[in-house]
């Protein structure tokens, strides 16, 4: 993989996640226990009135709100390319379809986007954090 390729298609983000994938952090016995969801809002007011209902609604122990994203994409036949915001959750992989509801109840598009990832890799302390926040599905 050319890092200098990859960095000038992904952008910084993909460079940092790249050195941190990199340098060997802690794994957990139980890899995939945990998991990052990726939703775009169209707004950051819309972004913290999401974070705030997931976070108290205990589907997740921290939504980042990465500004400035510029989405390009197909629309009902149409190109469109829309200003928006990013929001990166940390929850337990159990409660995703939980996360995916709430999302799809309470965002304000026709057809939000939310992709979950399972952590493969992370600070032990931090997942133990979120496994402590977030608790498990009773399913």
């Amino acid at each position: 993989m050319q890092l200098n390729l990859m960095e000038q298609v992904c952008g910084p983000l993909f460079l940092s996640l790249h050195r941190i994938s990199s340098a060997g952090i802690s794994t957990m016995a139980n890899q995939g226990i945990h998991s990052v969801a990726y939703v775009t809002a169209p707004s950051e007011e819309v972004a913290k009135k999401l974070a705030k209902g997931i976070v108290s609604g205990k589907f997740a122990a921290c939504v980042n709100i990465i500004p400035k994203v510029t989405s390009i994409y197909e629309w009902k036949g149409e190109i469109s390319e829309d200003a928006e915001v990013l929001m990166m959750i940390k929850t337990r992989t159990s409660r995703v379809e939980e996360l995916i509801e709430f999302i799809r109840k309470n965002h304000p598009y026709e057809l939000p986007e939310v992709i979950s990832l399972p952590i493969q890799k992370g600070n032990p302390p931090y997942l133990e954090w979120i496994s402590e926040i977030v608790p498990e599905n009773k399913d």
